[in-house]
Formats: C-alpha cells, structure tokens, sequence
C-alpha cells in the first residue's frame, strides 16, 4: 500500500487535468440539473425512471468510460507510462492503482449526483430514501465494474474510448434489450439487477440478483486480472 499511494496520487492528479475535469462535472451535472429545472417547472415525475434512464444508462457509463480510458491509456499512447512500467514496482499494483482511482473517481462524479437527483424528484413508487439509497449503492459498484472494464480495455488497445462507446451505446443500448439472451453480458443490466435487490422496483426486467452480483464482481476481479496479465507483458522498447 505505500508503494501504491503515491501511484495513486499521480494518477489522480492526471486525470483532474482541467478540461476533463470540467467535462466530467458537466456529465455529472446533468441529471441534477433536470431534476431542478422539473421541479421548478412544477413537474414531478418519478425519480426511478430519470435515476436509470440519466443516470445508470447515460452518465455512469461515460463518465466511467472517460476515466477509465484515460487513467493509463493516455500515458501508454503519449510514451510517458514508459517512466512508470520501468521502475522496480510489481506490475499488478500498477494495475490496481490506476483501477482504484478510476473506480473511486468515478463514484465521487455519480453516487452524488444519484443523490442529490432522487431528493430533489423523489419517488412514486416507494420510500425516496430507500431509492437513493438502492440507486447509490448500485452505481458504486457498477461504476467501479465499468471503471475497471475500461482500464484493463485501455492497457490492450489504443481504441479504447472508441471501443468503450461502441460497447455502452450499440451494445447496452441497443442489442442487449433485442437479444434477452445477452444480458448478462450487460454491466448496465446487472446495475439495475442489483437496484432491484436492494427493494427498488425498476423501469424494465434486470437480471436476477444473483446473477447481477456474479456478473459485476466477475467484470471487477476479471479486469484487474487481464490488466496486471497484459502489464507484466508490456514491452519496453529502447531507441534504436
């Protein structure tokens, strides 16, 4: 852990940069700012149904993706993780500090937003409290499960960003709600499946709790495993 602290704080400090960081807010931002432009208008619709449509299928995915992407990927294409990887530090904790950061930023971007979005619309179908709480509880594990996924992406393509959305809005978004069959495959529908174990009744059939929790702890310890394997055969290639 003292080796993986100060790797933490590089990261972090990498991924603040100041546009990211503003396009990251903005993402954020927006559902809360929906939830207030309604209830000002005078509206009130229920706050499940903005909670997964904004949130879980729109706002977690991408803020995740931009994270993720951009935790080691940006330092493996501009040449500087060549600093890094050199050094006498164990390639796993390397992996697990940049997946870390990218799972607890992520979380600071969305379970507040979660927040602050079900308390300003509240809930028609049960107590609002319990649906913040549900939704809170579900978007921190799916969004480390994204955050995680994106990394390890990130460590073995450079297309990542472009593969990520590809995945979040052709594959979540379109065909895992055509072919049932595929939801499993599906970290969106293992988020709402895990919404739902927590009491809150949600907009579509999830997957069952069982199978949710499988799914994202599977995508969690998956992608740690794939990103420390393809670190420790990262090659370092001297000038010729």
């Amino acid at each position: 852990m003292t080796v993986m602290a100060p790797l933490m704080e590089v990261t972090l400090r990498g991924l603040l940069g100041r546009r990211r960081t503003i396009l990251l807010a903005l993402l954020a931002g927006l559902p809360v700012l929906i939830a207030l432009l309604i209830r000002i208008s005078g509206g009130r619709p229920d706050a499940d149904r903005i909670l997964d449509t904004l949130v879980v299928r729109t706002v977690m995915p991408l803020v995740a993706l931009i994270v993720g992407t951009s935790a080691i990927g940006s330092e493996i294409d501009d040449g500087t993780a060549v600093y890094l990887l050199i050094k006498p530090i164990p390639r796993w904790q390397v992996a697990a500090s940049k997946i870390v950061v990218a799972a607890a930023l992520t979380a600071v971007m969305v379970v507040p937003a979660v927040v602050l979005t079900g308390l300003l619309l509240g809930s028609r179908t049960g107590d609002t409290m319990t649906t913040v709480l549900a939704y809170s509880i579900a978007c921190l594990v799916g969004g480390s499960a994204y955050a995680a996924a994106f990394v390890a992406l990130s460590i073995f393509t450079s297309r990542a960003l472009l593969l990520g959305l590809a995945y979040v809005l052709i594959w979540e978004g379109v065909l895992s709600g055509l072919l049932e069959g595929t939801k499993f495959l599906s970290i969106r529908q293992a988020t709402l499946g895990l919404t739902a174990a927590l009491g809150v009744r949600v907009p579509n059939d999830p997957l069952v709790p069982t199978v949710s929790v499988v799914v994202l702890v599977a995508v969690l310890v998956g992608a740690s495993a794939l990103a420390s394997w393809r670190l420790a055969r990262f090659e370092i290639r001297g000038g010729d």
